[in-house]
């Protein structure tokens, strides 16, 4: 600034200076500012998104009442206390495993007043009404704290995290390949296992992972899922295998189906099954790792960071090192080994232990092009 602008009044001066300091900036210093302010973006975003999915996996619909009393006043009031129980076990059966229930949630279990309490809201999705009758369907919205303390008072595990976004490729090796890939929804709801659908009919049992990447990366998911259609009609069965960049993992196959919607409706179950076999933690043994993460790049460490944090096996993860192309991170794992590295490979993650450490890389980077 010249000394005849130095003179002026202090509000002029000082307008002045600012801007003159802030067009005398280096690009660097934009470009810092540019990444805080996406980086705080990123963070009420993913946090905006966490909370829709714990309410999306919270939420039990389509619950199907029929009531009648002496007004329909009441006859709604007892639909939607008989809507929350319904719900209640609903949502029991997707947070936990059969085995783990077994003995501890008998079919009288929940009363109309604990899934009172366990309930917070009550919404209509469809609904007659007339004559004192009431007969619609309802969705039911459950308060995840309250639903956790119920569970942990019975000691049955459970997982309310979600697993790996998958794209599910439905495949077969007859002319049916399109209404196979029809039965299938766009997306899936309130499944602990979410995906989304290929429309595409051009992969095969045998389609590997570089054709299918397009489709994963663009879903932003971390692995396909090829299901492929076994059997005829009466007697539909899917064989589902994850593909990731690190390889193919067989997830197993459903039991029969008589329609194709059933098979898909039967195939997603078996998603959230083998998820929770894979999350559930029984065990409070916790094994400590200080590991070596290698990246190629800032969007490529931000996805190994995040794998490895948002896996319901880990445990205090700390990120005590970082530079251009390696961290040192520390943490703990539930559970076994192979499970853990398993787990990780599902989210595009290879881990190599050996005694002189753990080395983890991003898959997508070790994949043969």
């Amino acid at each position: 600034m010249d000394e005849y602008s130095a003179s002026r009044t202090w509000r002029f001066h000082r307008a002045y200076g600012l801007a003159k300091d802030i067009s005398n900036r280096s690009r660097k210093g934009d470009q810092m500012t540019r990444r805080i302010l996406l980086m705080f973006a990123v963070v009420f975003f993913v946090a905006g998104t966490a909370a829709a999915q714990l309410r999306d996996i919270y939420t039990i619909r389509e619950i199907e009442v029929e009531e009648t009393a002496g007004s329909v006043i009441q006859a709604q009031q007892e639909a939607f206390a008989s809507a929350r129980v319904k719900g209640a076990y609903r949502l029991f059966e997707r947070l936990t495993l059969p085995e783990d229930r077994s003995g501890k949630l008998s079919s009288g279990a929940v009363s109309a007043a604990l899934a009172n309490r366990l309930a917070v809201a009550v919404d209509v999705e469809e609904e007659e009404r007339g004559g004192g009758k009431y007969v619609g369907k309802l969705a039911v919205v459950y308060n995840p704290t309250n639903v956790r303390e119920f569970l942990d008072e019975r000691s049955i595990p459970y997982i309310d995290q979600l697993a790996p976004k998958s794209v599910v490729f439905p495949v077969r090796s007859s002319a049916n390949a399109v209404a196979w890939n029809s039965a299938w929804p766009n997306s899936s709801r309130g499944r602990l296992a979410p995906f989304e659908t290929s429309r595409g009919t051009s992969a095969t049992s045998s389609s590997a992972w570089q054709e299918m990447q397009g489709d994963v990366m663009a879903a932003n998911a971390r692995r396909a899922i090829k299901a492929e259609l076994l059997g005829d009609a009466g007697s539909y069965r899917v064989r589902l295998i994850s593909v990731t960049a690190a390889g193919e993992t067989d997830l197993g196959t459903t039991g029969s189906s008589a329609t194709l919607e059933a098979a898909a409706e039967n195939a997603a179950d078996l998603l959230d099954t083998v998820w929770k076999r894979s999350a559930i933690i029984r065990s409070g043994e916790r094994t400590p790792v200080e590991a070596t993460v290698l990246f190629t790049s800032l969007p490529e460490w931000n996805s190994l960071r995040s794998a490895l944090a948002r896996s319901p096996l880990v445990f205090g993860f700390e990120i005590i090192g970082l530079s251009r192309q390696g961290a040192v991170v520390r943490f703990a794992y539930a559970g076994e080994r192979d499970k853990f590295i398993s787990g990780l490979r599902e989210r595009g993650v290879t881990a190599d232990a050996d005694d002189l450490g753990w080395v983890m890389t991003s898959a997508v980077t070790r994949a043969p092009s």
